[in-house]
């Protein structure tokens, strides 16, 4: 059984992570591949003692586009629900979290084999609980010699700070992004699928939560989740991005007197972030009244701006990985045989990585 395996064993959790990660349920997978909801709940139950058949493993692979040698590697790292910080956790289904937190799980495999074979920045986060997410913004800021400057790339700021970064591909507007804290190093994720905008702005989220609810879930409970303290703590680490991305002093010193919506487009590409943010950031330093800013918004929403960004910028992209690919090519691994090398799917690395376009 298994000739090309014969020194391991198959890994039922190898095996539920990959199901989890397509959202397969035992039902739909039985479907796909012809065999019953009970095999495949034996498999991943008791795939130790009950492995899956050569002919059935092949159905498997081929179903779950997992290679066959994934099913035979080592235990990859958990990833404690409690220790993530969701950015939309309300609106997501137990599927799309199950797959967003699988992709985590499946970028330690990545990680752990960048961090092993290059030398990454070390991370220089602070621990900032207990601060108010204004005051946290600007700490962090001086921490990192920023001043009130633009950030004009948050992906490579975080990325020389420690943070790993990482991609989504998740087709669905309902996983924003997360982040989490795994053995002393932080991670993001951020779903390709929204504007640049857009994108920075989770970023910064999650930097929020990485700073202000280190090493514990932002949250009462993974499983019943206190509105109260879902909403505290996604107000702070969006309280915490605007004052990031867009300092008072320069907020103050940018802002005309009289502002039109015309005049947000334009100033919005001081800081690189979306009208809307832009809008919520004024009307929070009371640098426009109630009623210009409800007029504002309006106006915003009228134009589509909450959906489609006018004068977009382009998109961040790490620059690890960018850096690291050509070096890995020059040894013979190139991003197919980089995959191989990890055991794992190209379509997984390459939309982890920032390069879903190369599949």
């Amino acid at each position: 059984m298994y000739l090309e395996n014969m020194d391991k064993e198959f890994n039922p959790e190898r095996f539920r992570v990959a199901r989890l990660r397509r959202k397969m349920t035992y039902r739909k997978l039985a479907e796909q591949t012809g065999l019953s909801s009970k095999t495949i709940s034996k498999y991943e139950n008791d795939g130790i003692n009950n492995p899956p058949s050569n002919d059935s493993l092949k159905k498997i692979s081929q179903v779950l586009s997992y290679p066959v040698q994934f099913f035979f590697e080592d235990d990859i790292d958990e990833i404690s629900t409690e220790a993530v910080s969701f950015r939309a956790l309300s609106k997501m289904t137990a599927a799309q979290r199950d797959a967003a937190i699988s992709a985590g799980r499946l970028s330690l495999i990545v990680n752990d084999y960048i961090q092993d074979n290059f030398e990454l920045p070390k991370q220089d986060l602070r621990d900032l609980r207990n601060f108010e997410p204004e005051i946290a913004a600007n700490a962090i800021r001086e921490h990192w010699a920023l001043g009130s400057r633009k950030i004009v790339n948050l992906i490579h700021l975080l990325e020389s700070k420690g943070v790993r970064v990482f991609s989504l591909a998740e087709n669905t507007l309902d996983v924003d992004a997360f982040s989490f804290w795994k053995d002393g190093v932080p991670f993001i994720f951020l779903n390709n699928k929204k504007s640049a905008e857009r994108s920075r702005f989770d970023a910064a989220h999650e930097l929020g939560h990485l700073l202000l609810h280190k090493h514990a879930s932002p949250y009462d409970s993974a499983i019943d989740i206190s509105l109260s303290s879902s909403r505290v703590a996604e107000q702070e680490a969006d309280n915490f991005a605007s004052a990031f991305l867009m300092p008072k002093v320069s907020m103050f010193s940018a802002a005309p007197n009289y502002i039109t919506i015309d005049d947000v487009i334009e100033l919005k590409s001081r800081w690189s972030v979306s009208a809307v943010s832009l809008i919520f950031r004024m009307h929070k330093l009371k640098l426009i009244t109630e009623w210009q800013y409800r007029r504002l918004m309006e106006e915003a929403s009228m134009r589509g701006y909450r959906k489609k960004e006018p004068n977009s910028i382009p998109r961040e992209k790490s620059l690890i990985f960018e850096k690291i690919m050509p070096v890995l090519a020059k040894e013979g691994l190139g991003v197919k045989s980089f995959a191989k090398e990890l055991k794992l799917p190209l379509d997984e690395v390459t939309n982890l990585m920032f390069m879903p376009t190369l599949i």
